[in-house]
């Protein structure tokens, strides 16, 4: 499918080269809407593509985490095992309390995994062949171990081992790992003009020679209660509609788009992950 869609780009773009040149000895500055049209679909392919592309990475990354995580439980399953049928169980009493209280945590990390990437797939746009098919047989995996993990509590329980405070541990650690995870999700953006924003204490305007020639940069303690507040994962765009834009916060140019000119319509977020690695504030000047 991929193959399919760089193909179909690459012929297009190659078409608009190739209509351009047999054009330009008549009409060199006249319009020429037919190939403005195939250029715009051309790039709304490549654009979709790399979107296509990069959930793709995030979802085999999360795969790969969640497999990892299978195999670590694998692994102290067996030393809980080994331990409890050798005997002298409460000589390893806190050993075997540590190993289940990771297990725990590990299913807990792989049940947050798996429910972001099933809300991730059910809010994109784009629909990637089979993922639907991967998320559903990675959720039984975990259901099924889930149920070897409660049969081998019920085990270790027999042996005289309180492991009822592990249970607690557990919803907490499902508790904050929901809030650490809410917390990394979270950004910030303040969007103005650039006499708007020194106002509002978010930028300030340093350097120059008797004021000439001075540079905005954002306030060490600039203002927080002037940012929107949103989910960096959910928010692929955000609306502009000025004249010029330019972005004083810190964000690598490959992971966003500007869309439109004069006015600029929006700014699209292609990789979140990226966009926000350096700073979770967003700061847009504005020339209405």
């Amino acid at each position: 499918m991929k193959s399919i869609t760089r193909f179909v780009a690459i012929a297009l773009v190659s078409g608009i080269g190739f209509f351009g040149v047999s054009c330009k000895s008549d009409t060199e500055k006249q319009a020429n809407p037919e190939a403005d049209s195939l250029k715009t679909v051309a790039g709304e392919l490549t654009s979709q593509l790399n979107e296509k592309e990069a959930a793709l990475q995030e979802f085999i990354a999360s795969f790969n985490e969640i497999q990892e995580n299978l195999n670590a439980i694998k692994e102290k399953e067996k030393i809980v095992v080994n331990a409890s049928e050798k005997g002298d169980v409460k000589k390893k009493e806190d050993q075997i309390k540590e190993d289940i209280q990771s297990i725990y945590d590990l299913m807990s990390k792989n049940k947050n995994r798996i429910n972001s990437l099933s809300k991730k797939l059910k809010d994109a746009n784009l629909k990637i062949e089979g993922m639907d098919q991967m998320i559903a047989n990675m959720q039984a995996t975990i259901d099924q171990k889930d149920v070897e993990i409660s049969d081998l509590k019920t085990r270790i329980e027999g042996l005289n081992i309180e492991l009822s405070n592990l249970n607690t541990n557990y919803k907490m650690v499902e508790a904050e790992s929901a809030e650490k995870t809410e917390i990394i999700n979270t950004a910030f953006y303040a969007i103005g003009t650039s006499k708007e924003l020194i106002e509002k204490k978010v930028i300030t305007k340093e350097g120059g020679f008797i004021g000439i020639g001075k540079s905005a940069k954002m306030q060490n303690d600039f203002n927080k209660d002037y940012f929107t507040k949103i989910n960096a994962e959910q928010t692929q765009s955000i609306n502009i509609g000025a004249k010029k834009v330019k972005l004083l916060s810190t964000h690598p140019s490959g992971s966003y788009k500007l869309v439109g000119e004069k006015p600029v319509q929006k700014i699209d977020i292609t990789n979140p992950k990226e966009f926000w690695s350096v700073s979770k504030y967003l700061v847009i000047v504005i020339e209405q």
